[in-house]
């Protein structure tokens, strides 16, 4: 049994960003990381009594609590440390502890659990992570690490990331193909409690209509033609996690009922089952189509459209963040390296300009394959010069001050690809025009006041090129 805690002299009140550590042996490995970590202050408690008495009147980024400890298990620290603060990341050490230990401490709400294989790089990897999830002191959190720059236009996505991070509720993103909505998902995910937990992704428009259901719910043997044995969907894989349904709207309309079941109650059966199962889910969805378009239509269930819209967010085209581009391209340009294997290349300022000049119709996604691409061409070079980069001269459309109704065209110094220019506005313009018309030809011809046949030959001059 705990005797009374003894004052502990290293505890302040104001402890914002401080490691909780409880452990019986102060020599032991743990504490000697935690001591070399740079800018890692941690208070040292011998007992579980010390520890609560300390998470009362401290704050605290995360507890470090090592077992055995006398008089209390690891199931009755977090328990009681929950019942003091319930977001409290616990990080748990036992040597003796097991795969069914981990199991039950981590669904109990334990950040990471830490046996007899105990790596120091990835306890260090999980104090880092913790301390910027918690930290108040203005170090920059966890999940701003999926998402790079600075500009006006990624503002609000951070503002919201970071308000509903800790929440249960329902995001849906929406933005161009290529902009990073996936990358969006990952930083929500990362700023929850979920996090401790991998995120399960699916693309709607990835499979045949008659496998996606089998694939999101799970079947039983035998459920149906070639099911020879029983598979775990995708919604209970993620089950105290999140998943990121991609390409929402491409889901076929029976399916979407079943969806909007599981947004309702929680709920699902497998397929050739009549076992309810229930999970614990949070949805993220994404769209690269305007689902109330589809909605009017009557191509997505309206029901369905609000239950997922509970929080929009846009992630922005990457024309509207141009300033981001020289983060971007730091960003991307060590992780191409890095996964190469190769020395970290750097970036001229001609192509900085070049770069941030280019209108980029493909948005982040673009960007980084051409970099890709220019880390390869550029060969053995430590520096990446504009001639790795076969991209198209950039110009600007501005509005000429004598005929408002005019487009103009800014023509840059080094010159611009006449051609080229010319024909991204005739895309540009037939494609809104098939947009608005739903694909229909004829209807987009008369819309723009051009024959079909000759519509139907501008299209197949661009799908030629």
């Amino acid at each position: 049994m705990d005797m009374a805690p003894n004052p502990v002299p290293s505890m302040e009140i104001n402890t914002e960003g401080k490691i909780l550590w409880v452990s019986a042996n102060p020599e032991s490995q743990v504490g000697e990381i935690l001591r070399a970590m740079e800018g890692t202050p941690a208070d040292h408690v011998a007992s579980s009594l010390e520890c609560y008495e300390a998470v009362r009147t401290g704050s605290y980024c995360a507890i470090v609590a090592e077992f055995p400890l006398p008089g209390c298990s690891p199931d009755e620290l977090l328990e009681e440390v929950q019942r003091v603060d319930s977001s409290l990341p616990v990080l748990i050490f036992d040597a003796q502890g097991g795969f069914s230990d981990v199991v039950r401490l981590t669904k109990a709400g334990a950040q990471h659990f830490f046996g007899a294989g105990f790596d120091p790089d990835e306890f260090t990897r999980q104090i880092d992570e913790v301390r910027g999830l918690r930290s108040l002191s203005g170090s920059t959190p966890a999940w701003r690490k999926f998402l790079v720059g600075n500009s006006s236009a990624m503002d609000h996505v951070f503002r919201i990331v970071d308000l509903v991070g800790q929440r249960r509720c329902t995001v849906l993103l929406s933005g161009e193909t290529g902009t990073g909505k996936e990358v969006v998902a990952r930083a929500i995910h990362a700023s929850s409690g979920r996090s401790r937990l991998p995120m399960v992704t699916f693309n709607c428009a990835a499979l045949p209509e008659n496998l996606l259901e089998a694939e999101l719910f799970g079947h039983v043997k035998g459920a149906f033609t070639g099911a020879a044995n029983h598979r775990v969907g995708r919604f209970e894989q993620a089950h105290g996690s999140t998943i990121f349904l991609d390409e929402i709207a491409e889901m076929p309309l029976d399916l979407q009922a079943k969806l909007l079941r599981v947004l309702q109650e929680r709920e699902f059966q497998r397929i050739g089952s009549s076992e309810t199962i229930r999970v614990d889910v949070r949805i993220i969805a994404a769209s690269n189509t305007d689902l109330g378009m589809r909605v009017d239509e009557g191509r997505f269930r309206e029901d369905l459209f609000y239950r997922l819209n509970v929080v929009p967010i846009r992630v922005p085209p990457l024309r509207e963040r141009l300033t981001d581009i020289p983060a971007l391209v730091d960003h991307l340009v060590k992780k191409i390296c890095r996964s190469e294997d190769i020395p970290i290349k750097q970036i001229s300022q001609q192509t900085l300009w070049r770069l941030s000049e280019h209108h980029w119709p493909g948005n982040v996604r673009q960007l980084e394959n051409s970099l890709e691409m220019a880390v390869a061409l550029s060969g053995a070079r430590s520096v990446l010069l504009p001639s790795d980069f076969p991209l198209q001269a950039a110009a600007k459309v501005i509005t000429s001050a004598s005929a408002p109704g005019a487009p103009r065209i800014a023509v840059p110094d080094h010159g611009l690809d006449f051609a080229h220019i010319v024909g991204e506005f005739e895309r540009s313009i037939l494609m809104q025009a098939l947009e608005k018309t739903s694909g229909n030809k004829k209807q987009a011809a008369d819309m723009l006041g051009l024959k079909r046949t000759t519509l139907a030959a501008k299209l197949r001059t661009f799908e030629a090129a």
